[in-house]
């Protein structure tokens, strides 16, 4: 699993079960590398891990899309969206977040 953000969106590699039976906490980010909101977001979801200190944090970026089941399974709309986990459960969620604060906010909620 990688550790700290992650660049770029990977291709759908896990089942729900198998995300939902991971140890630990991870974000997970659905959208894709085209997206226009998603480009938009990314320098502040890059600064968030950097003021939040998760660098040792895992990140999943998962490239969604219509029928991919991971997404579906979230019941992900609007990109970027960000799933905050902890053992399987999801915490929280920001759909298009608006800056570094709110999810930096989130991610040092995940953290404590």
């Amino acid at each position: 699993m990688i550790v700290g953000y992650v660049k770029t969106y990977q291709p759908e590699t896990l089942t729900r079960e198998q995300l939902d039976a991971l140890p630990g906490l991870r974000v997970v980010e659905f959208g894709t590398n085209w997206c226009g909101y998603c480009l938009a977001a990314q320098p502040d979801i890059a600064r968030a891990f950097e003021l939040a200190g998760a660098d040792a944090l895992a990140h999943l970026k998962v490239e969604d899309g219509p029928g991919r089941p991971l997404g579906r399974s979230f019941r992900v709309k609007l990109w970027p969206t960000l799933i905050f986990m902890r053992e399987g459960q999801e915490l929280a969620r920001l759909v298009r977040p608006g800056n570094a604060d709110v999810i930096a906010e989130q991610l040092s909620l995940l953290l404590d």
